[in-house]
């Protein structure tokens, strides 16, 4: 196992299993009694440079899940970067607590948390990726069908980070991943180079499509986000533009595999990439999604401070 998470790139697909596999364990465990205090004298730091609901919360309720703890550290306490280095702050934590979870702006910070950090450090998003989305988004498909392996997910909507780590988990455990963005919105084109290294070792096909409607066909799971992210607020008017042909709505539902699921990270702007009828309809699983954020994330805590 590696020392960090920054990235579902960096992992095997048995590794990548393996979480999969304990954090289904773990919540079977949780619901039958409750985790054993695993990680007793064990606390997590946990940078914010983006504010987030599901971020904070599931990994502070993982911490005391497991019997230890979390120390918020918000924006302005810090000013990662800024009144502090990276360099610094890192080599300061990694004195104080035992694993260090950061949602940043910038891919590169994250990076340099880890370089100079000697502790674990986990990737709570930044502008290229989600791994740990990406876990939860997989523990929510491999909860319903039993396996990823020649399943079909398509993305729909814009190319971003929560998209790079569904593709590259798809890939890397054998399910199809489309996406039907507009063009300017695509995938970054490493992310694509990446994805299909692993394509071709898991036998996955990828596939990059304008058209919703053509994307959804045979589908098994329907994946959207909100249009304008965090950052991209300059964008907003531009984007409620170019984006609503990509709503995720009953009919774009009913094109896909009867017993398809339909999956958002959250939070979700309703009314605009995904429809009140279809985010509260028979196919969603978002807040199962959501709540396995927390589940998924117990089982990365428990492998980096098991190394």
């Amino acid at each position: 196992m590696k020392k960090d998470f920054l990235a579902i790139s960096d992992y095997s697909p048995a590794d990548l299993q393996e979480m999969l596999d304990l954090a289904v364990r773990l919540k079977k465990e949780h619901f039958n009694g409750g985790n054993p205090p695993l990680f007793k004298g064990k606390v997590l730091a946990m940078i914010f440079q983006k504010p987030s609901l599901r971020t904070r919360i599931s990994f502070d309720m993982a911490m005391r899940h497991m019997g230890g703890d979390a120390l918020y550290i918000s924006p302005d306490e810090i000013g990662l970067g800024k009144r502090e280095s990276i360099a610094d702050v890192a080599r300061v934590l990694s004195g104080y607590v035992n694993v260090i979870m950061a949602r940043v702006f910038s891919h590169e910070h994250v990076l340099e948390l880890a370089k100079w950090a000697s502790i674990p450090v986990i990737n709570g998003l930044s502008d290229y990726n989600h791994p740990c989305q990406g876990m939860a988004d997989a523990l929510t498909i491999y909860e319903k069908f039993g396996n990823l392996k020649g399943l079909n997910v398509t993305f729909v909507g814009d190319g971003n980070n929560v998209a790079v780590s569904l593709m590259h988990i798809c890939s890397k455990l054998g399910a199809n991943f489309t996406i039907a963005s507009p063009e300017g919105y695509d995938m970054p084109e490493k992310a694509i180079t990446d994805a299909k290294t692993f394509a071709s070792a898991s036998g996955s096909q990828l596939h990059f499509l304008r058209d919703p409607h053509e994307a959804v066909k045979h589908s098994h799971v329907i994946y959207t986000d909100t249009w304008t992210s965090m950052g991209q607020e300059a964008e907003t008017e531009k984007r409620k533009v170019v984006f609503p042909p990509y709503q995720v709505n009953a009919q774009l539902v009913s094109e896909a595999d009867k017993d398809v699921i339909v999956m958002h990270c959250l939070p979700a702007h309703r009314g605009q990439e995904l429809t009140d009828e279809v985010a509260d309809g028979p196919h969603s699983v978002i807040f199962p999604e959501a709540h396995n954020r927390l589940h998924a994330q117990k089982a990365v805590l428990y492998k980096l401070l098991e190394a």
